[in-house]
């Protein structure tokens, strides 16, 4: 199936949620196939914090050729966020104002700025229903605030390891690791480089979040006595945090996760659960039961207040990530809620409290 890797500019510029305004803003996204009139084929995906358009690089097992969304039999749609550094525009870009990169003058985005750019590529694509809309963890803030503008667009939604509006414990992991960005002595400077070493002292601190004490226990421990005094833990902290910073930047890292702190579908509609009730698609809901940065609690409380929600808690050690490590069960449990079908398991608490 042919692949459309395409970059659309927002002429008329985009107004921003707190402020400001980008000019001309760019979104570079890839589309598999093409679209049937009536959108039965279409399948959106909101990629996370340092991912991009390329979703069958980066979530295999679920996306790709012989996969549950098989680039032969659905439309597949994934847009590059604003503020990220993989061809949306975001503070490496050229500030049509100054004709210089915008680096720490990029202007502050929320979640709701990203959706609105989705949206804009949506009408450029000349879209109207969408089959399903899915992500994860900031992909899955996007794709509820989405359905939460536009209810009427989307049969089926798909949320993994998200929430309803971002807590004060993952506020707390994002401004930690904004503070080792900060702490690099190139922090600010007009370079793409800048906070090069800060960067990966911030993904080292992000991965104590993604991942869970079991899955360190499993991957990193000592496999002779001799390791005790070079635990496989140390390098592999400095080995995630190399990997990051040669395929990400700093300044988007920093745009990117005080996006994240914005998110709370109740701001101005009066409470996230009036919110999560405008949501009219079939809706299913996946927790990690080790995710530390996402609760279950929090998907919990996102499918107690949807009106067509189910709430799945899928066993895993690998924390947060799990989301994009347990491809094999996600896809069996994904495949059979498209199907229409009854998942062993299913809970949606309408109790539930976040």
């Amino acid at each position: 199936m042919t692949r459309y890797d395409a970059i659309l500019s927002l002429d008329d510029g985009l107004a921003l949620e707190r402020g400001g305004r980008l000019d001309s803003p760019a979104i570079a996204y890839r589309m598999w196939g093409r679209p049937l009139e009536d959108g039965s084929n279409v399948v959106w995906v909101c990629h996370a914090l340092t991912a991009n358009a390329d979703v069958c690089d980066w979530w295999p097992g679920l996306f790709g050729s012989g996969c549950l969304f098989d680039p032969g039999d659905w439309c597949i749609i994934c847009a590059n966020v604003l503020g990220s550094c993989y061809g949306s525009t975001g503070p490496l870009s050229i500030n049509p104002r100054s004709s210089k990169p915008y680096y720490s003058d990029f202007p502050e985005l929320a979640v709701r700025d990203m959706v609105e750019a989705h949206k804009a590529l949506a009408r450029h694509l000349g879209l109207g229903d969408i089959a399903l809309l899915i992500g994860g963890s900031l992909g899955g803030q996007q794709a509820l605030e989405w359905a939460v503008q536009e209810p009427e667009r989307f049969d089926r939604l798909v949320v993994l390891a998200s929430n309803a509006r971002h807590s004060p414990w993952g506020a707390a992991f994002n401004e930690t690791q904004r503070m080792a960005i900060e702490a690099d002595s190139t922090w600010g400077a007009p370079r793409p480089d800048a906070a090069y070493e800060g960067l990966k002292a911030a993904r080292a601190i992000a991965l104590l979040s993604y991942r869970h004490y079991e899955a360190y226990a499993k991957t990193q421990s000592p496999k002779a006595e001799d390791e005790v005094f070079r635990q496989p833990a140390l390098s592999y902290q400095r080995y995630q945090g190399d990997k990051l910073a040669r395929r990400f930047n700093a300044y988007s890292y920093h745009v990117l996760s005080r996006a994240m702190d914005s998110h709370d579908l109740g701001r101005g509609r009066g409470s996230a659960e009036t919110a999560l009730q405008r949501i009219q698609a079939e809706t299913l809901v996946l927790s990690m039961s080790s995710d530390l940065l996402f609760p279950p609690a929090e998907q919990a409380f996102i499918a107690s207040h949807i009106p067509r929600a189910c709430h799945k808690c899928i066993e895993s050690a690998f924390g947060h990530d799990g989301f994009l490590v347990e491809t094999k069960t996600l896809a069996a449990i994904i495949e059979g809620f498209m199907s229409g079908l009854e998942l062993e398991g299913i809970e949606v608490d309408k109790r539930a409290k976040q």
